[in-house]
This record gives C-alpha cells, sequence and structure tokens, in this order.
C-alpha cells in the first residue's frame, strides 16, 4: 500500500516536467474515463469506436491540450476520448506527446476539435 501512495504522489511531478514543454498549462484535476479511439484498420466493423482504457486525472490543461498519467503506454497519435465525471467533458484528442517511466506513462493529447471554455483561469 505504501508503494501505491508513493507511486500517486510522484504523478503531478512527472507530469508536470511535461507540462514545461506547455507554458499555457494550468494545474487541474479533473478526473475522467479514458477511452481509446478505434479506427476501422484496427479491427473495427465501425467507422470509430471508444473502447474503455482507464480511469485517470488530467493534471494539467491547456485550451487545446491535457496532460494526464495512464498505467498503460499509448503511443505518438493515438486518438483518445476523454469523458470528465460530471459530463463537462468529452471530447477526442490525438497524443502528441508521451514520456515513459517504470510503469507509468505521461501523455499530453490535443483535441480534434475546438473545445471553447473547457478550462477557465481566475
Amino acid at each position: 500500500m505504501a508503494n501505491q501512495a508513493a507511486a500517486r504522489a510522484l504523478e503531478p511531478s512527472l507530469v508536470a516536467r511535461l507540462a514545461k514543454f506547455f507554458p499555457e498549462g494550468t494545474p487541474v484535476r479533473i478526473p475522467i474515463k479514458l477511452s481509446r479511439t478505434v479506427s476501422p484498420g484496427e479491427g473495427s466493423a465501425r467507422e470509430n469506436q471508444s473502447v474503455f482504457f482507464q480511469n485517470t486525472v488530467i493534471e494539467f490543461g491547456t485550451p487545446r491540450e491535457v496532460l494526464f498519467v495512464v498505467d498503460h503506454p499509448l503511443e505518438f497519435a493515438d486518438r483518445v476520448l476523454l469523458e470528465s465525471n460530471d459530463g463537462s467533458l468529452y471530447a477526442e484528442a490525438s497524443v502528441v506527446a508521451v514520456q515513459y517511466h517504470t510503469q507509468r506513462t505521461v501523455v499530453a493529447a490535443r483535441f480534434l476539435k475546438d473545445i471553447p471554455n473547457w478550462i477557465v483561469k481566475s
């Protein structure tokens, strides 16, 4: 249990390192359901189908990107669906940066469409 707590405590600092490459980034804590979008060439008969990936938390956000940690690797250009628990965010994004760490992957994903006012700075 102590190892899990230590790993969770490291997550914001891991994400903060990647966030340095996104100067507009603002620290946030938005729980989300993350799904991977499967294209027709990946064995899906439908045009685009979302497959649940995991629950995570958006740690940093810009008007166009979100940064978070996942337990399983994602690759550059993977498409994901982000759904906030309260339903205020439902958007597709493409992975634009990854940093691999032991058993964790820090991800930056850019929205495929403009999402106005999803993040409000005070």
